[in-house]
């Protein structure tokens, strides 16, 4: 029963998706019984809010009015409190509360709200029938907060297609004249995550340029007409929290007070990167010496910076970043060695907590705080620090995407619980990953959904770069965030896709776009764009670890998906034409085109003495693909929605800033060496190469067995096959025996064949270095395989650069048939392969 169980979770997982698309409308474009009729005919109803009400919901309503505009081509009427212009039929929006409306109606037992009363950012949608003298039916939007309210008002325009990227993607939404909301109430909130929201970095190749040059001119930089559209972005996506642009090419967001004055306006909460305390931003503030920023020596001079902050700013609704590191995200100065550290951190912790205390709130332990054990600052963090028990304790990934260590039980129990800081863009070592944002939705749900079942569910926030191209990434995250039961129910990550390609692109579309993107972020999880060179900054030159077999393999692979797109480019109504290239073809034919590059320069090198007429049609191919490129990222630039992106987007490696850390420019062969060369090839000879690999997809097994606890269960997509497989759930105790297992009969050509293990990258779950499985072959006494993860050795290098690990076991086979059975030790191994390599003789 427990594998049958275990199965189905499995299919569930693939299959889900297939409903995963608006199952229960309440929108729809006939008259319902009892609804309400939001539109008739191109008309929409007015829509009524209190002007006492938080400033963000007059910002919603005149959103919602707009979006209701754009959508049935009408013209709404916004109306406030005590406007007589009344109507058959309203909406009203209001917060409990703050709105007379609202509270009129609640006091009469007119609305049963029910617990909305103190609850966090939640929302309830219904309708109410002769609510005023004049206005026959209501549709009521009651937040039980300030947020609450505002996202109730997104929720609608979301019902009636409304893509939270209508602006920043021009999603332009489908005309629909006729609107109506079925009968019933509906009840939102509160979000799975409290505090969720994005972090904007590396500003400096995309949103600084296309600010600086394009949208705000007149500023020359990110100000608050950009910071605007980003807070609205935020809403619409149901996050609540920022972490502002921070390289010193971008002014710092508090320089100017009206960035923060704005923040508030729109509710948002305002915080500041692991390495930036007291929601100073370093790079852009400090004005002494680097060397300067040294707590150890200088800490009067320190805690003025952080006290000046706290004072102007410390009434607006703010998360509190505590600790200390370098300058720009480098390591903690002043001090050496873990406990001289370990002992500066706890001294700077408490006087932050002081500072707080005197300029904030004296009650310190309301406010919210977080701590991030960054890099080395994880370190300090499992040697021991006296942080107190209200922080947050928010765990970083190792900047790709595999989180480093997740919360223990007493961890758990902390009353500021635990979050995740998690990169969907990165600018360090190996390689940078900037470009095009190919951090698999499929890692990302299960990564999120692990930290998540783990306790980590008081704060998210990911490192976006430039908001663009991580546009489906983002929604992913935020979704996750406010919801993650719903996104589980409707299909994890490929139901995700499905969705949001149904409701961005139309249903008729949406299976066709998903299956592209999934494909994508498939291709590029093998080798990202940004990781196409096979050496290091500063090592010499190397060939990939690809055979010129796989080579072409890849590229056919690339081919097929362009012209897959090609196949529904088509097909994309009009409107959307500039959508689909932001969201969908510029990524995955940038990437394409990135690596017909590469691998046909890769080709021309390797052949040109061998086969000189075929290196040199692989060199002209090579040429051609990077002039493609360059067009295509030209045309981003240049004609996508008339202009209005110009500067977004630049190719990666786009200069020679931050050289250690990003790829080397492409070296081209010259057009001349290109040209038609009238040598004879030889002819190829000999039979075909014996295979010396034999791969076998780890959700290929011959049969799984179940634990009473725990099963093995298909991760959709993740991976080199069709998905990867990993335990749930992932709160199951390790043990030494009895877990579940999963069996894969084997068939092995004669000869000795070494066993290994490809693993996707992720670290273990219970706060160590080391995961564990256990393996046996026919029947024998299992043994253990160890697998050890430490951030920064030359396996984690090569793990996130192949998006994998291959673990060997010292296991040999011979030749002949094996059962083969992998048991588990602990819920952290992700397996994504079995691999048998020929034995050569004498090894």
């Amino acid at each position: 029963m427990a594998l049958a169980q275990g199965l189905a979770f499995c299919l569930l997982l693939l299959c889900g998706a297939a409903n995963a698309t608006n199952p229960n409308p309440w929108v729809s474009s006939y008259p319902m019984a009892e609804g309400f009729a939001l539109s008739v005919r191109g008309q929409p109803v007015p829509i009524r809010h209190d002007m006492q009400d938080h400033p963000v919901v007059a910002i919603a309503a005149a959103d919602l009015a707009s979006d209701l505009g754009m959508v049935t081509g009408g013209d709404p009427m916004l109306l406030g409190s005590d406007d007589h212009a009344g109507s058959r039929q309203e909406v009203w929006i209001g917060t409990l509360g703050r709105s007379r409306l609202i509270d009129a109606l609640v006091a009469a037992g007119r609305v049963q709200v029910g617990d909305l009363a103190g609850a966090w950012e939640s929302f309830v949608i219904t309708s109410v029938t002769d609510p005023a003298p004049g206005v026959k039916k209501a549709l009521l939007i009651i937040g039980s907060d300030r947020r609450g309210t505002a996202y109730g008002a997104y929720e609608l325009s979301r019902a009636i297609g409304v893509s939270p990227w209508v602006w920043w993607a021009d999603v332009v939404p489908a005309h629909r004249p006729d609107l109506y909301i079925a009968a019933g109430i509906r009840r939102f909130g509160p979000p799975s995550v409290k505090y969720r929201g994005i972090f904007i970095n590396d500003e400096d190749w995309g949103l600084h340029p296309w600010a600086a040059g394009t949208f705000d001119p007149e500023r020359g930089d990110i100000g608050p007409k950009t910071y605007e559209k980003v807070f609205g972005l935020l809403l619409r996506l149901r996050a609540n929290l920022l972490w502002p642009a921070m390289h010193q090419v971008t002014q710092a967001f508090n320089a100017d007070p009206a960035n923060a004055r704005l923040a508030d306006r729109y509710a948002i909460i305002m915080g500041s990167s692991h390495a930036e305390p007291m929601l100073r931003n370093n790079v852009g503030e400090w004005k002494g010496p680097a060397v300067a920023y040294d707590y150890a020596k200088n800490p009067a001079l320190v805690s003025e910076y952080w006290r000046d902050r706290l004072r102007s700013n410390g009434g607006f609704e703010n998360v509190y970043t505590l600790g200390m590191r370098g300058i720009h995200d480098s390591g903690i100065v002043g001090v050496e060695g873990v406990e001289a550290q370990r002992t500066l951190l706890n001294r700077i912790i408490v006087d932050q907590r002081r500072l707080l205390a005197e300029n904030v709130s004296p009650e310190v332990e309301r406010l919210p705080q977080v701590f991030t054990p960054y890099k080395e600052v994880l370190a300090l963090y499992r040697a021991g620090l006296n942080l107190p028990d209200d922080v947050t304790l928010v765990w970083p990934d190792d900047n790709f995407g595999y989180i480093r260590q997740f919360p223990n039980a007493a961890e758990r129990a902390r009353a500021g619980g635990s979050g995740v800081y998690y990169h969907l863009s990165y600018l360090g070592a190996p390689l940078s990953h900037l470009w095009l944002s190919t951090v698999p939705p499929s890692l990302i749900a299960l990564e999120m959904g692990r930290a998540y079942d783990l306790g980590a569910r008081t704060l998210w926030v990911a490192n976006v770069g430039d908001i663009k191209p991580a546009e489906t990434n983002i929604d992913l995250f935020t979704s996750m965030g406010w919801d993650m039961e719903g996104f589980r129910r409707a299909g994890g990550a490929p139901g995700f896709l499905r969705d949001w390609s149904a409701r961005t692109f139309g249903e008729a579309l949406g299976a066709d776009v998903a299956d592209i993107l999934t494909r994508h972020h498939r291709l590029n999880f093998e080798r990202k764009p940004e990781h196409l060179q096979w050496w290091l900054p500063g090592e010499r030159p190397r060939r990939s670890d690809l055979t010129p077999a796989h080579a072409s393999e890849r590229l056919a692979a690339f081919d097929q998906l362009v012209a897959d797109l090609d196949r529904v480019q088509p097909r994309v109504p009009a409107p959307l034409s500039d959508a689909f290239f932001q969201l969908v073809e510029y990524p995955v034919r940038a990437a394409a085109l990135a690596n017909q590059r590469y691998f046909k320069t890769e080709a021309y090198e390797t052949l040109f003495n061998a086969k000189p007429v075929t290196a040199r049609k692989n060199g002209a191919e090579a040429r051609a693909a990077d002039a493609a490129l360059k067009a295509l990222t030209a045309r981003y630039n240049g004609e996508i929605a008339g202009g209005k992106w110009r500067g977004i987007m630049a190719e990666e490696p786009a200069d020679s800033l931050w050289r250690k850390y990003r790829l080397s420019p492409p070296v081209l062969p010259a057009a001349t060496l290109t040209l038609p060369d009238r040598a004879d090839e030889p002819v190829p000879s000999g039979a075909a190469p014996e295979a010396t690999e034999i791969v076998r997809q780890a959700e290929a097994f011959s049969r799984a067995e179940a634990a009473a606890d725990a099963t093995w269960t298909l991760v959709p997509d993740l991976g080199r096959g069709e998905g990867a497989m990993a335990v749930a759930p992932v709160t199951a105790p390790m043990r030494e025996q009895g877990g579940p297992a999963l069996f894969y009969e084997l068939y092995l050509p004669p000869g000795n064949w070494s066993l290994s293990l490809d693993l996707i990258p992720t670290f273990p779950v219970d706060g160590g270095e080391m995961m564990r499985l256990g393996l046996s072959v026919d029947g024998a006494a299992a043994v253990t395989v160890e697998v050890v993860r430490v951030t920064g050795d030359d396996g984690w290098v090569q793990g996130v650069l192949d998006g994998r690990v291959r673990q060997t076991t010292g296991v040999v086979l011979s030749g002949g048939r094996h059962m083969l059975r992998l048991e588990m030790r602990d819920a952290g191994p992700v397996i994504d392969a079995v691999i048998l390599r020929r034995v050569a003789a004498g090894d």
